[in-house]
């Protein structure tokens, strides 16, 4: 039996504007799936069912897990807030879906669940800013080109938009809020009104209403909705107001409104549109009056005639209606992993010459600490890449959640007797998709040199033999070496106690549980039972109090 993915939108986090469906999709779910702020958020709600929570920007691996449990036959709640097919993670489930071949005859079945989007929960904040035409535009360019989103922000301003800005600032994103100030002040005048709202409806909730010249003085961050007004907002009493464009066609300030319903839609009645409040015969006699009798035009309306007049000669001319359309190409960005070998860590000149000719001008060249080099390349060839750097010689890896080796260079190959069992590791494993990237450290003598103990799992052969460490903390204030859990396996043995460890890590790790964090979770990974290495220690708080 096959089961269901809820794509859920909760809305801005608080139960009073989430709807019903959403809370009964939440608490009729087997599993729930969400970034862990968002699961904190929903607590009320939960009763016995699986977590699993990732950090931000892990969206695929939530996707992925959904699919993977829904194909077991569980019912899955992927949680978004706002609305989860506004910048959430209702795309990304179909696509993850689509690649597997799912169709909606035959495959899991697939509710998506709507919310109040970011952009509405923030506006009835402010007041009433989204009472016209509006955009949403994301300044997050991870996934979009920069040159792309300018493009955007600039139309959105000449048109007049009330824009809404997603994902405006970030620890490593500052400029971005920047240039998107830039470009509005071209179009807008300094004193538009902008809305600055943090967490809506939630325990941090912040408002602050400002103007386009002076946002950029208060406090934006990732959590912070931009709300810029158009030319016609404005304030009153600390409230965003945008007309609704109808305010011509009724009297305010008056009980009875100065046009019924039924005559306000009447070409008399609208002055302001392209009619321009005639009807077809009026029009044709001030296209009469406007070409013929007064030559010279210099008012709007005259001008605003003798362009429609151009426009109708030119259609008349042409049988065919040319359209111009603008295209942006997705640009396809190929990612790898070079190396010059397992045992050799030296480049020669043709290699490096080879990585500048594939990365070219456009790609991206980067050295890791661990001997390896991360490439990528716009390309929509990427056979063509990798024929040229096996050629070099390269060994070719994904990067990504994998499995990677990272060895010693065995002193130049004199301590030579360990080798054959780093390459088969290698083989065997190289590139293994995982629930997070993880690392092998592999020393070919006791002296460990290269750190393998430091490593998500660390392999020293000593004395003819293999020691075993497990569980490093690669990062952060609390970061410690992996725990000894075994010494003198034989060498004949070590490939497959090191593979039974990754193939049950990969099977029952959580999306982006890295290794350490699993090995406590469980306790026990193949007979190897975790201890606590975290350092006990007191740490000094900064002297900015951070």
């Amino acid at each position: 039996m096959l089961g269901k993915i809820l794509v859920i939108g909760f809305g801005p986090g608080s139960f009073e504007h989430m709807t019903n469906r959403a809370q009964t999709a939440i608490q009729e779910s087997e599993c729930i799936i969400g970034y862990k702020t968002y699961v904190d958020l929903i607590q009320g709600l939960l009763t016995n069912q699986e977590i699993i929570s990732t950090g931000m920007s892990e969206e695929v691996s939530r996707a992925q897990a959904a699919v993977k449990l829904a194909e077991q036959g569980k019912t899955v709640a992927v949680i978004s807030s706002g609305d989860a097919g506004v910048y959430g993670m209702a795309g990304l489930v179909y696509e993850v879906l689509i690649e597997k071949g799912w169709t909606e005859n035959t495959g899991v079945s697939v509710e998506v669940i709507p919310g109040v989007s970011a952009s509405n929960s923030c506006a009835s904040l402010l007041g009433a800013p989204i009472m016209h035409d509006a955009c949403t535009i994301s300044l997050s360019d991870h996934l979009t080109p920069w040159a792309l989103i300018e493009k955007r922000i600039d139309a959105a301003a000449q048109a007049d938009f009330v824009i809404s800005l997603y994902n405006p600032k970030s620890g490593r994103r500052t400029r971005q809020i920047q240039e998107a100030q830039r470009i509005l002040l071209e179009y807008r005048s300094p004193q538009t009104p902008v809305g600055l709202v943090k967490s809506a409806y939630r325990d941090r909730q912040h408002i602050v209403i400002t103007d386009l010249e002076n946002m950029l003085n208060h406090d934006i961050g990732m959590l912070t909705t931009v709300v810029i007004g158009n030319s016609s907002t404005f304030l009153y009493d600390n409230k965003m107001i945008t007309p609704r464009g109808y305010q011509r066609k009724y009297t305010l300030h008056t009980e009875k409104q100065r046009l019924r319903p039924h005559e306000r839609l009447r070409h008399e009645n609208e002055p302001w549109a392209l009619h321009q409040g005639k009807n077809d015969l009026h029009l044709q006699k001030a296209e009469t009056a406007a070409t013929t009798i007064n030559p010279i035009k210099t008012g709007s309306l005259e001008l605003a005639l003798e362009a429609l007049s151009k426009v109708k000669e030119g259609t008349a001319s042409s049988d065919k209606k040319v359209i111009k359309t603008v295209h942006h190409p997705v640009v396809s960005v190929f990612e790898l992993a070079v190396s010059p070998g397992i045992v050799n860590k030296q480049f020669t000149a043709k290699q490096m010459l080879t990585l500048a000719e594939v990365v070219g001008n456009d790609g991206k060249m980067e050295y890791t600490p661990h001997h390896q080099i991360h490439l990528r390349i716009p390309t929509a060839n990427p056979d063509d890449i990798t024929e040229k750097l096996e050629e070099a010689g390269f060994i070719l890896e994904p990067l990504g959640d994998v499995f990677q080796l990272k060895a010693c260079d065995f002193c130049e190959g004199e301590k030579k007797d360990s080798i054959p069992h780093a390459e088969e590791l290698h083989q065997k494993l190289s590139g293994l998709p995982l629930p997070k990237e993880l690392k092998v450290g592999f020393n070919g003598c006791g002296m460990a040199c290269y750190g393998a103990v430091n490593d998500d799992i660390g392999i020293i052969f000593r004395k003819g033999k293999f020691d075993l460490f497990l569980g490093a903390k690669t990062v952060g204030r609390t970061a410690h070496a992996g725990q000894p859990v075994a010494e003198g396996i034989e060498p004949d043995n070590i490939v497959d106690v090191v593979e039974t460890i990754i193939q049950e890590y990969k099977e029952k790790g959580h999306p982006n549980e890295r290794f350490f964090k699993y090995f406590k979770r469980v306790g026990n990974i193949q007979g190897y039972t975790y201890q606590d290495m975290t350092p006990k220690i007191e740490i000094e708080p900064a002297p900015c109090g951070d």
